[in-house]
């Protein structure tokens, strides 16, 4: 199993942080591997969201996000045809009117992938994605 995490402080609300990481339709027009996102199954403070990300090939996967706003949102997998397995969460506090972003990753493959190179393709996305939040945050909150 592959796994990342980082912790990183936005200059955001935690309620401005959370309102962008809960608006999963519109992570496609920030997130550049995410070709589209959308919930699928909503229970209300749990939904089912279907990822379609282009990473060397495009896949299809669905998780279980359970949200408990405005500080957390986890998921476990729910299908598809990249993972076998994934679980995570983002956890988010306030940090003197900014947000701590504390986000955690595990997953395994469904085809065999080297222990390295899913570690690799774990951990060097994270930092992208890290960039593109903070992008956007800049871009609907900043001054």
């Amino acid at each position: 199993m592959a796994a990342a995490s980082t912790s990183e402080v936005f200059n955001c609300t935690v309620d401005q942080f959370y309102s962008i990481i809960s608006d999963y339709s519109k992570y496609s027009d920030f997130l550049s591997e995410v070709k589209s996102c959308s919930v699928v199954e909503d229970l209300g403070a749990k939904k089912r969201v279907e990822y379609n990300i282009s990473l060397i090939k495009t896949f299809t996967y669905s998780l279980w996000m359970t949200e408990k706003p405005p500080t957390s949102i986890t998921w476990e997998f729910a299908g598809g045809d990249l993972f076998k397995t994934s679980v995570g969460s983002w956890t988010l506090t306030d940090e003197a009117g900014k947000t701590r972003a504390e986000y955690s990753v595990e997953a395994s493959f469904k085809t065999f992938v080297p222990g390295p190179v899913a570690k690799t393709l774990i951990q060097t996305t994270l930092p992208n994605m890290m960039s593109a939040y903070h992008k956007r945050v800049n871009e609907l909150y900043g001054s």
